[in-house]
């Protein structure tokens, strides 16, 4: 299984950018898709995250501007993010819950990061 995140790069403050994450490989099931950012210095975060039941839940500072969705035909999960702020700017992850064709469990996975800069 991989994860391919995309969708990062320069925007200025007030700005948008979409991430996506596309999984890839044997996948039976997707249990659970996030996405986590990891500014300079500091500890991954969860930003986002979405179940295959549909609940979703945000980090308290990015709600009202961030969006996280899913399409399942296509097992990618997106960001939209919106009036992005320099506080922003970090490496975001994605993250999956996935059960294999090979597995009788979820199994965590872990995209390579899309860095983020929102300029002042």
């Amino acid at each position: 299984v991989q994860l391919q995140a995309s969708g990062g790069g320069l925007v200025q403050a007030g700005g948008s950018l979409r991430l996506s994450c596309a999984t890839s490989g044997s996948i039976f099931s997707i249990h659970y898709m996030g996405w986590y950012h990891q500014a300079p210095g500091k500890q991954r975060e969860l930003v986002a995250f979405t179940t295959s039941g549909g609940y979703i839940n945000y980090a308290d500072s990015v709600k009202g501007r961030f969006t996280i969705s899913r399409d399942n035909a296509k097992n990618t999960v997106y960001l939209q993010m919106n009036s992005l702020k320099p506080e922003d700017t970090a490496v975001y992850f994605c993250n999956a819950a996935i059960q294999t064709h090979r597995s009788t469990s979820p199994i965590g996975y872990w995209g390579q990061g899309t860095l983020v800069t929102v300029s002042s």
